[in-house]
């Protein structure tokens, strides 16, 4: 099948997590702004945080399947393996801002984001690993800016056994690194006049 159809269904899942995740916020009882920031402000705070996770995950996504036109049931289910832990998101988050970053919700929010981030890294390993790949791993080449993710993600697991606060530094920090758009699939194409790894938007062997 052609990827177009995974992006279509993984973008109608990003939506309706960052709209499960926006529902959740408390409505102040009150019309100051005290009773905002008292209702609301830390609801607010982490569901930016954790909006800002979604759409760097929406961006790469789409970066990723530029270079893949065609994929087959294994990618599919690495691809829904991400959108488990994404689908965990509005969870995490809500349970952190309730229990005002208490210890438990803190270290479960970053195994949460965490997970993410290893299920992302599969993902991406195993289309490299289909007819083309080389051309895919010749676009992303060293991901330096994952391997510094996942060391911040342990780091804000570690401060959050010791103080809950600190732990999502680490967390806040990763979310920056990754605001700045991935232009390495751009570059790529630009220097191969558009080239695509093999399959030309045909459905590549079952596994």
């Amino acid at each position: 099948m052609t990827s177009s159809r995974l992006e279509a269904f993984s973008d109608g899942v990003l939506a309706i997590i960052i709209t499960v995740m926006v529902l959740g916020l408390a409505v102040p009882k009150g019309s100051t702004w005290t009773d905002l920031v008292h209702t609301s402000g830390l609801g607010l705070l982490t569901y930016l945080l954790s909006f800002v996770y979604v759409g760097i995950y929406w961006s790469n996504h789409h970066h990723l399947f530029q270079l893949r036109p065609a994929v087959n049931g294994t990618v599919l289910w690495a691809n829904l393996h991400l959108l488990l832990w994404l689908s965990l998101y509005p969870f995490t988050t809500a349970w952190l801002t309730e229990t005002r970053v208490a210890q438990v919700p803190t270290i479960v929010y970053g195994l949460n984001l965490l997970g993410a981030a290893l299920a992302y890294t599969i993902l991406q390993r195993t289309i490299a690993r289909q007819p083309g790949g080389e051309r895919f791993r010749e676009a992303f080449g060293r991901d330096v800016k994952g391997i510094a993710s996942v060391v911040l993600y342990l780091s804000g697991l570690a401060l959050s056994f010791v103080v809950p606060w600190l732990g999502l530094v680490p967390f806040v920090i990763v979310a920056v690194i990754w605001l700045a758009p991935d232009r390495r699939v751009e570059r790529y194409l630009r220097a191969h006049h558009g080239a695509v790894p093999a399959g030309n938007g045909e459905e590549d062997p079952a596994p």
